[in-house]
Formats: C-alpha cells, sequence, structure tokens
C-alpha cells in the first residue's frame, strides 16, 4: 500500500479548495460535504474538514470543536438529503481508519449513507 498522500496530492483538498469539482451539499469555512461519486445507497455524501487531517486516528484534542460540528451537521445534512426521520428512518455514518479498513483516501472524511434498502454494498 503507497504512504499516505501529501497535502498537494491529496484528492480531497483538491476538492476542498475547489480545484476539482464536486456536488456540494453542504459547505463552510472549514468543513465541506459532497456526494459520493459512487454511492452505495439512495442517500450517500462524505464529510470533509477542510484542512487536511490524515484520519481519524490523527485526531487530536484541538480537533474536538471540529469534530463535535461536524457531528452536529450530520443528521440535518441526512434529513435534507432525503433520509427519513429517526427512529423509522435513520442513516448510517462510517469511516474508514488505515489500511485495516480499508481507508483508500488519506484525507479524514465521514460517508453518510440512507435511504430505503436494499443498498448497493454496506
Amino acid at each position: 500500500m503507497n504512504p499516505p498522500a501529501s497535502p498537494p496530492d491529496c484528492l480531497f483538498c483538491k476538492i476542498a479548495a475547489g480545484l476539482i469539482p464536486s456536488r456540494k451539499v453542504y459547505e463552510d469555512h472549514e468543513i465541506l460535504a459532497f456526494h459520493d461519486i459512487h454511492p452505495w445507497a439512495p442517500v450517500h455524501f462524505l464529510m470533509i474538514p477542510k484542512a487536511h487531517i490524515a484520519s481519524l486516528a490523527q485526531l487530536e484534542p484541538g480537533h474536538a470543536a471540529l469534530m463535535g460540528r461536524m457531528m452536529v451537521l450530520v443528521p440535518q445534512l441526512a434529513l435534507q438529503a432525503g433520509c427519513q426521520p429517526y427512529p423509522e428512518g435513520g442513516f448510517r455514518v462510517l469511516s474508514n481508519i488505515g489500511a485495516h479498513g480499508h481507508q483508500e483516501i488519506h484525507h479524514l472524511h465521514i460517508h453518510v449513507m440512507g435511504g430505503p434498502r436494499p443498498w448497493l454494498r454496506g
């Protein structure tokens, strides 16, 4: 497996900088959410910090407020994207970490997936 990408080569850094187009779900000064290009479910988007953090395993105490904001946004964005409300509806939140966790892009990202089953994967 290749080592984690450096920020100049990071796909998600390029998307966050607007160098690569995306179908945005949400954006502010430190968070971007955009539709997955290979969705597994009727609703499938990714949420990333704009700052390069390689994975959930690299989080530090100073990232707590950012991650808290991301987690608070997830339910709101999931509903706006078409997920049905809890408890009858709902959605899945997933983050792959490292080689054993099948992380393919080494920029922290959270998958938000939902909608009626069956899904393609997951």
